[in-house]
């Protein structure tokens, strides 16, 4: 199993460490067991994921259907009016490339029904995270419902980098009976990818290679809202892995705005943390098994 060393390196060293292949392919061994022993232990048999064309769902999917047979593993496609058409093909192709089973549920008339149920009280105010988050919530809503139906326990892709930075919405995509990518860094989800799709293309080329996004309002992409994720991982890997801060990291070329910017949002979403599904560890620094911090703190500059 893998787990982080002290005094990786800088920089670059960071992410060559991070998604090294003899790492990844143990890391991708150890989920896999997680999923297995995860289930096997606590008498489950089906999982239900949501399935956003995106890298983290497709990692994800690909993992349980690896672990649990394909035929266990159902995964649903939730578009609303901002989701582009590729992460719908791309989602399909995922799914018949797996031959797992697939449900497509537009969630537009139920934002809809929210936002107009919301009027009275929002009024004319701007778009905001408010209408981000109920897109969300409503996705995390019409999965629990179909687990409780059927009898799913539903899978959470949330990666580390999102955990860190609390760029995930409580009671929607955050929800779940098990974090399985919780303690992998963006990085490394895009290197599994990778090596899922050494033998043969599963995860289909396009989720590999188009910008992030949450698609939670027009043209959104991840870079909106966080750093690009070799920076950001390299910055977190080295706060959270090797517990260095504000002072070691800027002392070692780091941009003290943005070192500052990284760490706030850290320290500021142990709340979010706090309420997590139990993650799958793959390294000794994970959230809620491995660094522990009280959910209010005074940050330290």
């Amino acid at each position: 199993m893998y787990f982080a060393s002290s005094e990786v390196g800088f920089g670059k060293d960071v992410l060559e460490y991070l998604t090294d292949k003899t790492s990844i392919a143990e890391i991708h061994s150890a989920l896999l067991l997680g999923i297995k022993d995860y289930f096997a232990k606590m008498g489950f048999t089906k999982a239900i994921i949501g399935s956003s064309g995106g890298i983290d769902s497709a990692v994800t999917i690909a993992l349980a259907v690896e672990a649990l047979g394909k035929e266990n593993v159902r995964a649903v496609l939730m578009p609303s009016q901002y989701s582009t058409s590729h992460s719908v093909s791309d989602a399909e192709q995922l799914s018949k490339n797996l031959e797992n089973p697939y449900n497509i549920i537009a969630i537009k008339n139920i934002y809809d029904a929210f936002l107009t149920e919301l009027s009275p009280l929002f009024k004319d105010l701007p778009f905001s995270v408010a209408e981000e988050n109920i897109q969300s919530r409503s996705r995390g809503n019409l999965l629990m419902a179909i687990a409780n139906k059927f009898g799913y326990i539903l899978l959470n892709t949330s990666n580390k980098s999102e955990l860190a930075t609390g760029y995930g919405t409580l009671y929607g995509d955050m929800a779940g009976g098990l974090g399985v990518l919780g303690d992998v860094y963006k990085t490394q989800v895009y290197a599994l990818a990778r090596y899922i799709n050494r033998e043969k293309e599963i995860i289909p080329e396009h989720i590999l290679t188009k910008a992030p996004s949450a698609e939670l309002r027009p043209d959104q992409k991840d870079s909106d809202s966080l750093p690009e994720y070799d920076e950001l991982d390299t910055i977190l890997f080295k706060y959270i892995e090797e517990r260095q801060g504000p002072k070691e990291l800027v002392a070692q070329g780091f941009d003290e705005k943005l070192v500052a910017r990284i760490l706030r949002m850290v320290n500021l979403n142990e709340y979010k943390r706090n309420q997590f599904c139990p993650i799958i560890r793959v390294s000794y620094k994970a959230f809620g098994v491995g660094r522990r911090i009280p959910i209010v703190a005074k940050y330290l500059s």
